[in-house]
């Protein structure tokens, strides 16, 4: 039944801290997630919702970005739910998986953070910006970068841009590329930064109150959602799990929990 998995224990051989207890079989599906905002809101519908559709949910947390679709495509998940569609069809390619994504929940808004400066007009000439190395989330940042005037990118650079395609660079920044979950840490050591939202939640940033400067939720690509491997985008349990994050009281808990700094995108 819901809310069985309670006790945290280690998911051998992938790096990931499981809620276990218990055999997974029949209507159980273990899915992978970043611990906040999406072990979260898991959770939620583990405990308050999944009961009533017939499903028991092991929410099994990975603190990175490669894990989660690795654990998948090896059979130690059913579904994962941490990542966007640019993210997930690079990722795909670059290891030759074959991912299906199902629906999407919510949007974190990446956003410009400093320990240093309080207002972008004070970055300083030759300033350090810390940014994510993988190839979807670095166009993403750059992107940030120049919808806030600290640089200019070739037209049609789109989500995949890279350093290669800064055209102008006016106050000189040298970008700093990160792994993700290290770009919170890097903060003390850089100008400013950019930071994906789960990993500003986890340190106690508040993305709606804390960045500088955060993406514009309108048009945006990057909502992170349910994944599975195809061929199982139809199997009624992964369509009701998918129903449920697309919930009325997902929204709700959403709404009131982040207080927009995670976006419901249904």
């Amino acid at each position: 039944m819901a809310g069985s998995f309670a006790a945290t224990t280690m998911v051998a051989g992938c790096g990931a801290t499981r809620s276990g207890g218990g055999n997974v079989s029949g209507n159980t599906l273990r899915v992978g997630v970043n611990p906040v905002p999406h072990g979260e809101i898991l959770a939620y519908v583990r405990d308050n919702l999944a009961a009533s559709e017939g499903l028991t949910i092991e929410v099994v947390e990975f603190s990175d970005y490669v894990l989660p679709n690795t654990a998948l495509n090896d059979g130690q998940l059913e579904a994962n739910y941490f990542q966007h569609v640019p993210y997930m069809e690079d990722f795909a390619k670059q290891r030759g998986l074959d991912l299906v994504f199902v629906k999407g929940v919510h949007l974190e808004p990446l956003g410009l953070y400093s320990k240093k400066v309080t207002v972008l007009s004070e970055v300083p000439e030759g300033a350090q910006v810390s940014v994510p190395n993988d190839a979807t989330n670095l166009g993403r940042a750059l992107k940030l970068l120049e919808d806030n005037g600290l640089l200019t990118l070739k037209g049609g650079a789109g989500v995949s841009a890279t350093k290669q395609d800064i055209e102008a660079n006016p106050k000189n920044l040298s970008l700093v590329e990160l792994e993700a979950a290290q770009l919170p840490r890097a903060l003390d050591d850089v100008d400013i930064g950019v930071v994906n939202g789960n990993y500003a939640l986890e340190v106690g940033l508040n993305p709606a109150k804390d960045a500088l400067a955060l993406e514009k939720s309108d048009g945006n690509p990057y909502a992170n959602g349910l994944v599975v491997l195809s061929g199982q985008e139809n199997d009624s349990n992964i369509q009701k799990l998918a129903q449920l994050l697309n919930s009325d009281q997902v929204r709700t808990f959403i709404n009131d929990k982040y207080q927009g700094a995670v976006i419901p995108v249904f």
